[in-house]
This record gives structure tokens, C-alpha cells and sequence, in this order.
């Protein structure tokens, strides 16, 4: 199978979570468009569901497709959200934001009963920081929010350079008018200190490490797919 087939086959199994009349996350990326496609034929077929997208882009597919969707302010609480990710560690921790939608997509992940991540193999990792790390910040004060990046970075024995993400050589802008840097950390070996840190610093809006809110990783390779869980 090619990559674009794993990460249908890793969607397929996912709507076999999704039941009549549940509310909705609905992720952003190649992976989730793909299970938004195969909602779409269920939602033609007589399923009834309500989605609340993760960004612009999500809702103009789910919308040329024919998925109801609403906000997550007309409906605050979701049974569930499906989503992709960049990376996944064995407690399934993930790295998001590849795409650009990380803050929007942990907004409504954090609001949902249960989160399910579809990925192909290669997204499994068993330290986190191979992926560029997605930081999400406020373009004013762009520069002191890097050098306090950098000094935080620092702290935890981390380094590596930081890119502000560009598109058509202008900075990429988030629906939510912010810009991302990326942050080539490497290994991450304590996620949870990086968060804190990260949080602390008043120019980051959010980042893209995703801790105890993914609940299953179903992940496709040439094997087949295969439902993952946290380690013990």
C-alpha cells in the first residue's frame, strides 16, 4: 500500500468508532481529510452526525462533502474527536501542528470525551523531537518571544534552531492570526517540562505537544492497521 492508502485504511478503522448521533472533533491534515471523506459516504447513507472542525480548511471539505457541522461554541461538548498527528510516542504523547492548526485542534481535542489518532507507522517514534516541534505564538514581540524560547529550550539541555514556518515568502498566519515557529529541538526527553516551560512564556499562544489528551493511535502499515495504547 502507498502512503495515501495506510492513511485510509488507519481512517476506515476509526469510523468504525463512530456511532449515530455523536458530536464530532474533526482534525485537520491528509490523514483526517481522508476520514472525512469516508464520513461523508456514512453521513449520504443515513448517519447522523454533528462535526465541529479544527480549522478553515477542515470546514470547507466537510462542507463541500455534505457533513453538518457546527461550532465548538453551539456545541462545547464532543464524544470524540479524530485527528492525525506528526509524531506519537509510546505513552501517546503526540507532536501536532505540521499543518498549522495545532492550537484549534488542542482546543477541541481538550473538550472532547475521548480523542482517537490516525496515523501510518512512520508516525510512531519512541522519543518525541524528530519532527520539527510546532510553537504557535503572537507576532508582536516576535523576537523576545524567540530569545525566550531559546533560553527555555536551554534550560532543559535542549537546542536547536528555531524557523519561523513562511508560505509564498511571507510568514504563515493560523486561523487564529498567529504565526508558528518550529522549533528543531531533537529528542525531547521530558515533554512535560518542555510544556511548562513553553506555557510560561507570554508570547507563546500554544504548542504542539499533545500530552494525556490522546486516548487510541490506529496506525496502518503493510501489515495492516492495529489499535495502539498508552504504555503501562
Amino acid at each position: 500500500m502507498d502512503a495515501r492508502q495506510l492513511k485510509i485504511e488507519a481512517a476506515r478503522e476509526a469510523l468504525t468508532h463512530v456511532a449515530d448521533g455523536m458530536k464530532l472533533g474533526i482534525g485537520t491534515g491528509s490523514t483526517a481529510e481522508e476520514f472525512v471523506r469516508l464520513l461523508a459516504v456514512k453521513v449520504g447513507e443515513g448517519m447522523t452526525v454533528i462535526g465541529v472542525p479544527t480549522s478553515e480548511r477542515t470546514a470547507r471539505l466537510c462542507s463541500e462533502l455534505g457533513v453538518p457541522l457546527s461550532t465548538l461554541d453551539e456545541t462545547p461538548r464532543l464524544d470524540l474527536t479524530i485527528d492525525g498527528a506528526d509524531e506519537i510516542d509510546p505513552a501517546l504523547t503526540l507532536v501536532k501542528g505540521g499543518g498549522g492548526a495545532l492550537l484549534r485542534e488542542k482546543i477541541v481535542a481538550a473538550a472532547s470525551a475521548r480523542m482517537i489518532v490516525i496515523a501510518d507507522a512512520s508516525k510512531l517514534v519512541d522519543t518525541l523531537g524528530r519532527f520539527p516541534l510546532p510553537i504557535e505564538v503572537n507576532p508582536f514581540g516576535l523576537r523576545a518571544t524567540e530569545i525566550a524560547i531559546n533560553e527555555a529550550a536551554a534550560r532543559l539541555g535542549l537546542d536547536g534552531p528555531l524557523t519561523l514556518r513562511m508560505t509564498n515568502g511571507e510568514p504563515f498566519v493560523t486561523d487564529g492570526g498567529h504565526f508558528i515557529i518550529d522549533a528543531s529541538f531533537g529528542r525531547i526527553p521530558d515533554t512535560r517540562a518542555l510544556s511548562d516551560a513553553l506555557h510560561a512564556i507570554p508570547g507563546v499562544v500554544e504548542h504542539g505537544l499533545f500530552l494525556e489528551l490522546a486516548d487510541a493511535a490506529i496506525v496502518a502499515d503493510a501489515d495492516g492497521v492495529r489499535t495502539v495504547r498508552a504504555a503501562a
